[in-house]
């Protein structure tokens, strides 16, 4: 097999139109190919610079795990911090876990985050939503978001060869509209990720029981007591750590 590392972004299109398999970190990959037979070309983004910036506002795809810490959001960094070993975030890439992950575990950070991905096409660069992204497995470049004003993660310990434990990510974000603040949260259960927002004053007295049956009428109404008991206790530590107005985390 023979690998190729792009130094650029049009380098790596010319990769893929000639058909090299995208590798990430070949954590996951590697295994499949031992069993199933090797490519015979695979492509690596981790020399593109757009593929490796790291900002308060900006994750480039091959960025390894053990790389996320400040200036990123807190979900993402708990996020990251809770895969694996040591030697797996030094070797897995953001793009690895969010499109080639059955467990896809930076995928609800990146979801209360209202991230937007620039995927990398063999012709040209575009934006596109996760769901997209996860859905049709593209070339992942980059995640970009706006900064929220606070964020929390997380994640039960889980049983070996059982399945994801229990992930609940939460993000306050300053909405569209002025004077209000939108709540989002995200949930893994098992192999399925739920995400939904709701919106409340910000210059009212937040009630985090009133915020919290607004949330029950969205998609996250449909999960667990189990599930619901977390949501409840993370959303009313992040309300308590915002004070329901706009400080940063």
């Amino acid at each position: 097999m023979l690998l190729r590392l792009p130094k650029s972004v049009s380098e790596a299109q010319e990769c893929l139109s000639e058909g090299a398999v995208p590798i990430g970190g070949a954590t996951l990959v590697w295994a499949v190919w031992q069993r199933d037979g090797f490519p015979d070309q695979a492509v690596s983004l981790r020399d593109v610079p757009e593929a490796n910036v790291v900002g308060h506002e900006a994750l480039g795809a091959a960025v390894m795990l053990n790389q996320i810490g400040d200036p990123l959001p807190e979900v993402l960094r708990r996020a990251a911090a809770s895969v694996g070993t040591g030697a797996v975030r030094r070797t897995a890439t953001v793009g690895g876990n969010l499109v080639g992950s059955t467990l896809r575990c930076l995928l609800p950070p990146a979801l209360v985050l209202d991230a937007r991905c620039t995927v990398l096409g063999a012709r040209s660069l575009y934006e596109t939503d996760l769901a997209e992204v996860v859905a049709k497995r593209h070339v992942l470049l980059s995640l970009h978001w706006k900064e929220p004003i606070a964020s929390g993660y997380r994640k039960f310990s889980g049983e070996a060869g059982g399945e994801p434990p229990l992930v609940v990510a939460t993000a306050l974000h300053a909405d569209d509209e002025g004077g209000r603040t939108r709540l989002r949260v995200a949930v893994r259960d098992g192999y399925e990720v739920i995400s939904d927002s709701t919106v409340y004053d910000t210059d009212g007295d937040a009630d985090t029981e009133q915020i919290l049956d607004d949330l029950r009428g969205t998609e996250i109404g449909s999960l667990h007591a189990t599930a619901w008991d977390v949501i409840g206790e993370e959303v009313a530590t992040l309300m308590a750590r915002s004070g329901g107005r706009h400080p940063r985390e």
